[in-house]
């Protein structure tokens, strides 16, 4: 069958009408397949929701248990049918529960990506690649420009910046799902074993990721009320980004504003944020790993969605594959 007859852009999200459901709508709808939990992506008011167990666990998390009248949760590879259309789950790497979908009628599949990365990430199943007849690829950092660096060099930097300045508090702004869990733990990977003070909203999200197994080592909550200021000294508090432009990030001892994100790349918006120590630590593809993936699928067809929409598709008509883009609105980047 037409890939466009079986998934096609409507104001809600992306619309399967054979299945009558709708993956990641930015509106409420009667049934929605959610690819992960950012807000971007995961909202409330469906009716019914069919996502991963920890998907909808962090939805539940976010939202408090009416985030939908009802919810269903699909294991990781296994095929399911809603209303005779076979949809599938398959690891994305973006995040802990996150997945790409596939979606199966008559001989074509579709894929979405929804947000996905490919670089080694302990706190969340690796990215699993899925034969396709079209693959809908996000494209954030969809431009030849972006080449993002080894995560670890980049949590190096953050070390020696605690070694020459062990009198200043390293703030560091993280994304409360998926970025603040992995910077904590690329942290205790590279040798960290001091506490790390975590912003009390992120305090849920991270007791849910220990509870999944994963260790994050010892945290504390980056309270000051209760404690000496000295407490902060050389430590790492990690919050928010949102919270270090109000006074609780300028309670700290000397505090040394840092922020983990791909956009740290781009040094003007690193400066717009005040970051004076920028960690270029993306949760997305960057553009050689974007191209990879659609080299190592070869489908037939890719869709393009979310970011550096164009550039994407020139490249794949460059390599004669037929592309498109789909100019959906509502996605932002929570979880760069």
């Amino acid at each position: 069958m037409r890939p466009d007859a079986l998934l096609y852009p409507a104001p809600e999200g992306l619309y399967c009408p054979e299945g009558g459901f709708y993956v990641d709508p930015v509106r409420p709808v009667e049934q929605a397949l959610v690819t992960h939990g950012h807000s971007d992506h995961a909202r409330p008011g469906h009716v019914n929701v069919l996502a991963t167990r920890q998907t909808l666990d962090i939805m539940r998390l976010r939202y408090g248990d009416g985030f939908c009248a009802s919810e269903q949760a699909a294991a990781f590879g296994e095929e399911l049918l809603v209303n005779g259309v076979k949809v599938s789950f398959h690891p994305a790497g973006h995040v802990l529960g996150s997945a790409q979908i596939a979606i199966e009628k008559n001989g074509t599949r579709i894929v979405v990506s929804g947000d996905y990365k490919r670089r080694p990430d302990p706190t969340c199943a690796a990215y699993v690649p899925v034969a396709c007849d079209v693959f809908i690829t996000e494209a954030t950092f969809g431009l030849p420009v972006f080449h993002h660096p080894d995560p670890m060099d980049e949590i190096g930097k953050l070390l020696a910046s605690l070694r020459q300045f062990p009198e200043r508090t390293h703030l560091v702004g993280a994304y409360a799902l998926g970025k603040a869990q992995r910077v904590i733990r690329l942290l205790r990977d590279a040798g960290y074993a001091e506490p790390i003070y975590i912003h009390g909203a992120m305090e849920t999200l991270c007791d849910y990721y220990i509870g999944q197994g994963i260790d994050l080592g010892e945290l504390l909550p980056a309270t000051i009320e209760s404690r000496d200021k000295s407490a902060f000294r050389g430590a790492v508090v990690i919050g928010p980004s949102s919270a270090f432009a109000d006074r609780w990030a300028r309670r700290f001892n000397e505090p040394l504003p840092a922020f983990a994100s791909g956009w740290m790349m781009v040094r003007q918006r690193a400066k717009q944020l005040g970051v004076e120590l920028p960690l270029v630590i993306s949760d997305h593809c960057d553009w050689p790993e974007l191209t990879e993936t659609i080299r190592e699928l070869h489908p037939a067809e890719v869709w393009v969605t979310h970011g550096r929409e164009e550039a994407l598709v020139r490249w794949c008509q460059l390599q004669g594959i037929k592309a498109k883009p789909l100019h959906l609105v509502g996605y932002e980047d929570e979880g760069d």
